[in-house]
């Protein structure tokens, strides 16, 4: 379907439906929640990888969003009964690369690197609160963690070249914002010989959990932006080197619209005050839920006392968010997906509503995921 923009279509939520259709159990045996399976069962990993792409998504992301040195050290399998060291572990984020690689290569879509953010490694998971502990909670001690593990993906350097781009997920507070963009400026001044190995574009996408249109923080949507994109903060001379793109995830699908206005009104008063000079991309991937809500402590989604289900579907409801915002013209491009609880079924009804019923491939049909098929 025509639109004044380009629309791109980003995968699922990858941890969710392993769990929910090919019935991958995770607890806190498993710190490394979907990134687990790159140590104890890739197969069933690529298996549900490729339905995403074969339900039209354009970009497939890794399964490196909890990825931690941490996380890693915690994974106890039969093969690494002491777990995985840090000078094991290269191996293990290759393979992350080559099975989204495999994924996508029968649909010709591009790859997605996942960073979640510091909270998302912690037990139990605090991105959705942003209660981070005392050594990690000024932007320069999140920098320094984010730098870290970036430096683990330095040994598959020459695996990163079919990556398109960098995402750091679901950020949930200021201070975290300040220091990927460190993290940013750092990578591009250090240049290719340098040891950050970010080369390609990078968005960064926020949560906004809560009632309001605030990060767990308690920061605002526009202060969220001027720290994505602006130039304050940023330390030293020189340009802020700012993402190729600002996002919203992990977020309920009705508070989108609210939320993308408001970007929109905080990014133009960047350019408009000169600390930009063009739109950046969007990137939007709420929550495929009926209403549900994660519980960290028993890590499962539950739908509140009281709460009915939304009576118009979720990809009706993002596919109008994204219609209504691509007719103002103003990103540069728009990614759109689902994060967690959408399925491959979710991603192919929503690239029939956005691409056209032409552009499908073959996949899981609306009533059926395809998963049972595949174990």
């Amino acid at each position: 379907m025509d639109s004044p923009i380009p629309i791109r279509i980003l995968d699922g939520g990858l941890g969710t439906t392993l769990e929910d259709q090919f019935h991958v159990e995770f607890g806190s045996k498993t710190p490394l929640w979907s990134s687990h399976l790159l140590v104890a069962d890739q197969k069933t990993l690529l298996d549900c990888q490729t339905e995403f792409g074969a339900a039209g998504a354009d970009i497939i992301s890794t399964a490196t969003y909890n990825v931690s040195i941490t996380g890693f050290a915690k994974t106890k399998t039969p093969d690494w009964p002491r777990g995985v060291s840090i000078a094991d572990l290269s191996q293990f984020l290759g393979d992350a690369i080559l099975i989204a690689c495999e994924a996508r290569a029968a649909f010709d879509s591009e790859v997605a690197l996942s960073l979640g953010p510091y909270g998302a490694t912690m037990q139990p998971s605090t991105e959705y609160n942003a209660n981070y502990d005392e050594q990690h909670r000024t932007a320069q001690q999140l920098f320094e963690w984010h730098l870290n593990r970036i430096l683990c993906f330095r040994k598959t350097a020459s695996l990163l070249s079919p990556v398109k781009y960098f995402a750091f997920e679901t950020v949930p507070c200021l201070s975290e914002i300040h220091a990927i963009r460190m993290l940013l400026r750092s990578a591009y001044l250090s240049g290719p010989s340098g040891p950050c190995c970010i080369r390609t574009p990078a968005w960064i996408s926020c949560v906004f959990p809560g009632d309001d249109d605030q990060l767990p923080d308690g920061t605002s949507a526009e202060d969220a932006v001027a720290a994505m994109l602006g130039y304050e903060d940023m330390g030293g001379p020189g340009p802020p080197y700012p993402p190729w793109g600002i996002g919203i995830n992990c977020t309920k699908v009705h508070k989108l619209d609210s939320l993308v206005r408001k970007y929109e009104r905080a990014v133009q008063r960047l350019i408009d005050d000169c600390h930009i000079f063009a739109w950046p991309s969007l990137v939007l991937y709420p929550d495929g839920t009926n209403g549900e809500v994660y519980n960290p402590e028993t890590k499962k989604w539950e739908l509140p006392e009281g709460t009915k289900p939304p009576e118009t579907p979720w990809e009706v409801q993002l596919a109008n968010v994204v219609n209504a915002t691509s007719r103002r013209a103003k990103w540069h491009t728009i990614i759109v997906g689902g994060c967690c609880k959408t399925t491959p079924a979710d991603i192919a009804r929503l690239r029939k509503l956005l691409i056209g019923p032409d552009t499908l491939r073959s996949g899981p049909s609306e009533g059926d995921s395809g998963a049972e098929s595949s174990q």
